[in-house]
């Protein structure tokens, strides 16, 4: 407890709160679909597969704006960044519940863009939380900063409650005085002491040129503009990540012809995408699989996203012990094993709750100990990288509902959306045991690895 302490009052403490509560209501506000899906779905007629679309495109949203929000961030103050978020992600909060009639389905998806404003928090408060300590603590600070996605509980625990006394639209305005609180902890104790570089005009322009695009690509893909039923879902995230990177400055791009970015894109997908991609759909999941009743269903998925968050900081904590290439490996076997279990298998209730829990705590673990790496292979380019990672993250928090919604409606079964998810990780696994000696020299000397890291960087600019 002495060295945990003696680790926060190496930096700024006070910013750490702010960047924690940032993210922690972003997220809330970014799952806020999932525990309201089933109630959502008795005003608005939708099939199996439109309810996975409706509960991924805020996934989705994250993801792309992550990209450019940490482009805004690494050259700008992130604390202004942080407030810009937090007023768009209220959007829907505010809309829905002024609402007389029922909201049309386009309606909720394009507010379900800007309820990823939220998770695109991931971009701005991570870097900005360690900026202000120095590296050997970096897998603890994010971790914590990170543990903000403890905020999908309040969405399991508190939305369904809410909106089964006051209906599911009222219910949302739930998250506005949350936001609020967020907002003035930032505006008192945001601190941002990271290494800034490039116009912020054009980083802003980047921006709102990508969230204007992920709206039009939502309503063009719900329009059967790149074709009809699955192929327009699956084609967004491509199309959207395209248009993200296009806007980016080429020297940021570079980083994206370096394998280990690819590699650890890969990683994060699995984890945190398995952690908020499930998030997203198991209240689904349980009503369907098991006919668990809708509350129920939204206090156990309270119970996986507590979980899941709160084992993030140990995550860090052990990687920054054994580095996280180490963690990562035995982690990604676990989650591959949890879903070739429920592919071949398909439990029974008891099993397949434990086989959840199991699941949720290897997402947390190996969000930690991914993030512990990070800041040590691209020094001087975090908030990027954790714009590009977290992308790679929220896109495979989308395919999640998206595959699983139509794995149930094609086949009656959710077995080939667990395999499809463990054959992911079993690469992921393959693909960083190939790696394993190279990237632990990296891990292991950090400074020197910086050199190495920065120069191959600049070299490639």
């Amino acid at each position: 407890m002495t060295q945990l302490i003696a680790s926060l009052k190496s930096g700024n403490w006070r910013s750490l709160i702010a960047c924690f509560l940032y993210f922690d209501t972003g997220f809330t506000v970014w799952v806020l679909y999932g525990p309201l899906a089933a109630f959502i779905g008795r005003d608005v007629t939708m099939t199996v597969a439109q309810q996975g679309f409706l509960v991924a495109v805020p996934v989705l949203a994250a993801a792309i704006l992550r990209v450019t929000l940490g482009n805004l961030y690494q050259s700008t103050d992130g604390r202004r960044v942080a407030l810009m978020g937090v007023i768009l992600s209220a959007i829907p909060s505010v809309v829905l519940p002024m609402m007389t009639g029922v909201p049309s389905y386009p309606l909720l998806l394009v507010l379900g863009v800007f309820l990823g404003m939220g998770g695109a928090s991931f971009a701005v408060a991570l870097p900005m939380a360690g900026s202000s300590y120095p590296p050997k603590v970096q897998g603890l600070v994010l971790g914590l900063a990170a543990a903000g996605n403890i905020g999908a509980v309040l969405d399991g625990f508190l939305f369904p409650h809410l909106a089964d006394a006051f209906g599911w639209q009222r219910a949302t305005a739930a998250a506005l005085p949350l936001l609020a609180i967020t907002g003035v902890a930032l505006y008192a104790w945001a601190s941002d002491a990271g290494e800034k570089s490039g116009s912020t005009m054009r980083a802003l322009s980047s921006f709102v040129v990508t969230l204007v695009s992920l709206v039009v690509l939502v309503l063009a893909v719900y329009g059967g503009v790149f074709g009809a039923g699955k192929a327009g879902v699956l084609l967004l995230p491509v199309i959207g990540a395209l248009i993200a990177i296009a806007v980016l400055p080429g020297r940021y791009r570079a980083v994206l012809r370096e394998r280990d970015t690819w590699i650890i894109m890969l990683i994060y997908s699995i984890t945190f995408g398995g952690f908020v991609g499930m998030s997203s759909y198991v209240t689904l999941l349980l009503t369907s699989l098991y006919q668990m009743p809708k509350l129920e269903a939204g206090l156990f998925m309270s119970l996986l996203a507590f979980i899941g968050a709160i084992v993030r900081p140990f995550g860090g904590y052990v990687a920054d012990r054994v580095t996280g290439v180490r963690s990562l490996l035995v982690l990604l076997a676990v989650i591959a094993a949890g879903d070739f279990a429920f592919a071949i298998w398909m439990p029974p209730v008891a099993g397949g709750l434990a086989i959840l829990v199991c699941l949720y705590i290897a997402f947390g673990l190996g969000n930690g100990s991914t993030f512990q790496l990070v800041p040590h292979r691209w020094k001087g380019k975090t908030g990027l990288l954790s714009g590009i990672v977290g992308a790679a993250g929220g896109i495979g928090g989308f395919y999640l509902p998206v595959i699983m919604g139509i794995a149930k409606e094609s086949t009656g079964s959710y077995q080939m959306g667990f395999a499809t998810f463990g054959v992911l990780a079993t690469c992921a696994f393959g693909a960083l045991l190939m790696l394993r000696g190279q990237w632990l020299r990296w891990a292991a000397m950090p400074t020197q690895a910086h050199g190495v890291a920065m120069g191959g960087a600049h070299a490639m600019e």
